[in-house]
């Protein structure tokens, strides 16, 4: 059972944990909330489709179900991953449509308390502030939390930084 506590900055956050599945792009480690991600995936095969946007990777096929894969760094108008990296995917779903979130590498599961969660620093890369829910601050670094939503609203925007 999760407890409301009021911080000295006067916000209220209930207590208990979130996990999060960890990925890094352009040396940012990232969080995605566990249940919104519905698989991590390899490299894959991906089909190219004409005249979408350049953050579109294509599509990919994943169990029978058509993926569209999105390119973060592109996306949030990072250079290309370089070299011979492949990048990996998470799958998560935006509107009942899967979307494959191209990143550089997946890391691990961290079980974090609700109370050390913070809002975006201001000196937080606009970038990531744009798309970024808030912050916890680890131990070497900050793990800012992907917004999907916010990510994937296409309707509204066409480049998210």
């Amino acid at each position: 059972m999760n407890d409301l506590v009021v911080r000295e900055d006067l916000s209220v956050v209930t207590t208990g944990t979130q996990d999060f599945v960890t990925v890094k792009l352009a040396g940012q480690t990232l969080g995605i909330p566990v249940l919104a991600v519905h698989d991590v995936l390899n490299a894959q095969q991906i089909t190219k489709i004409p005249l979408s946007a350049d953050w579109v990777s294509g599509v990919l096929n994943l169990r029978g179900r058509i993926v569209t894969a999105i390119d973060l760094r592109s996306r949030l108008g990072l250079e290309p991953l370089g070299g011979e990296k492949k990048s990996m995917s998470v799958v998560v779903e935006h509107n009942d449509e899967p979307y494959s979130l191209q990143i550089d590498e997946v890391g691990e599961v961290l079980s974090l308390d609700d109370q050390l969660f913070e809002r975006n620093p201001v000196t937080l890369d606009a970038r990531w502030r744009d798309v970024s829910k808030g912050i916890y601050r680890l131990e070497n670094e900050l793990l800012a939390i992907l917004d999907v939503e916010k990510l994937l609203a296409f309707e509204t925007n066409t480049k998210a930084a």
